[in-house]
């Protein structure tokens, strides 16, 4: 296809997404952009995910979405347009906004040399939860997480599957409104990605925590999630995934992502790991 052609149906996905009230949003994302140097890695990029809603965010390597998480989380300062979480700005109110926000990275981070469940306690802690909240809580995520039997293992008794459900329950344990996961199934094997992205719709759709969830790969998407293309670090698309498929005239997703980026996304990859 051609780039003319490429640009109007870029233009239609964009026109798709629907203006949203700002009451209602859990996470707020309007004009930021974000350099490397001379190298701009996002640009004007805007995305809005619903209060208790599961938002795909579509991209290949180097699309952004790891550069975006770190703005959203204050690794990084945003420096131009805005980011909020449950309406606190995350550059003026960063405490307030941080206490809402729980956060699975894409490289691991749990401590290996201690038990599952002191990683929680000390995750715990950093959000200053008193001691016998802090267990009780732990407790609760590990029985959501199916790893309650597994408390007082050292984590690098693991699976890497196992490894990242005690990271989503770490991320959960000061009951945070929004969850952004950065390719939380990287490493894994078919079986494990599966299972920890049911496990997460779950999660969301039983608490009504709000989740962003960065990926790459096609078939971790449904029909009905609302989906933003990121692509070279601008926003191609925001819309429900059937309507994205629609707007460029596609037979499915993939073929609606070729259309917009002029590149292929894998629906899937087998790689380590055991859930």
């Amino acid at each position: 296809m051609h780039g003319a052609g490429r640009s109007e149906l870029r233009a239609e996905a964009v026109r798709l997404a629907p203006p949203s009230n700002e009451d209602e949003l859990a996470l707020s994302v309007e004009g930021v952009s974000h350099s490397y140097g001379q190298r701009r890695a996002l640009d004007d990029v805007s995305l809005a995910v619903p209060r208790g809603g599961f938002t795909a965010l579509l991209g290949l390597n180097g699309a952004g979405k790891t550069t975006l998480f770190s703005l959203i989380t204050r690794l990084f300062d945003t420096r131009r347009g805005r980011i909020s979480v449950q309406g606190f700005d995350v550059s003026r109110k960063p405490s307030a906004a941080l206490a809402e926000l729980g956060v699975v990275f894409q490289a691991r981070t749990l401590d290996l040399d201690i038990t599952v469940r002191d990683n929680l306690l000390y995750h715990a802690a950093l959000h200053g939860m008193g001691g016998r909240r802090a267990r009780t809580r732990a407790a609760a995520v590990l029985q959501e997480v199916g790893l309650a039997e597994r408390a007082r293992d050292k984590a690098r008794q693991l699976s890497g599957g196992q490894m990242r459900r005690v990271e989503i329950a770490r991320a959960l344990i000061h009951e945070p409104s929004v969850l952004v996961l950065d390719e939380p199934t990287v490493g894994l094997d078919v079986a494990s990605k599966a299972a920890i992205v049911e496990q997460v719709r779950n999660l969301s759709r039983t608490n009504g925590v709000a989740v962003l969830w960065a990926t790459h790969l096609l078939d971790e998407i449904e029909p009905d999630d609302h989906v933003v293309v990121l692509h070279l670090g601008k926003v191609l698309a925001a819309a429900q995934m059937s309507e994205i498929v629609a707007s460029t005239g596609a037979a499915d997703l993939r073929s609606a992502f070729r259309a917009l980026t002029g590149t292929a996304a894998p629906a899937a990859e087998a790689e380590e790991g055991g859930a």
